[in-house]
């Protein structure tokens, strides 16, 4: 989420780059909800990944094998994109949560 920029002493505090963040010792900030976007497409390029070197695999063996992987493949990858998105949406559930209490207690 973008936040309102605040200004200390005339000048506007910037946010800290990823890989600022990534090397903060102190855990100050979370680099996970802002990874989400990557982390889903990075799961969803790997799971069709597979899905085409199963088909590729299935036809080396045998042309049925091959269309068997294919038929199968797509209600697979389906499955894939919905736990994939579950999981993501479970991620993002929880910082937001966080966030909520967070702001909440201060």
């Amino acid at each position: 989420m973008a936040s309102i920029p605040t200004y200390i002493e005339g000048q506007i505090a910037r946010e800290k780059s990823l890989l600022e963040n990534l090397m903060d010792f102190s855990f100050q900030s979370m680099v996970t909800p802002r990874m989400l976007k990557m982390l889903y497409s990075l799961h969803l390029l790997a799971g069709l990944i597979v899905a085409v070197w199963f088909v590729f695999d299935g036809f080396k063996s045998s042309t049925a094998e091959g269309l068997l992987a294919m038929v199968l493949g797509v209600p697979a990858m389906f499955l894939w994109i919905v736990y994939c998105r579950v999981g993501v949406e479970l991620l993002s559930v929880i910082f937001r949560t966080s966030a909520a209490i967070t702001n909440s207690q201060a």
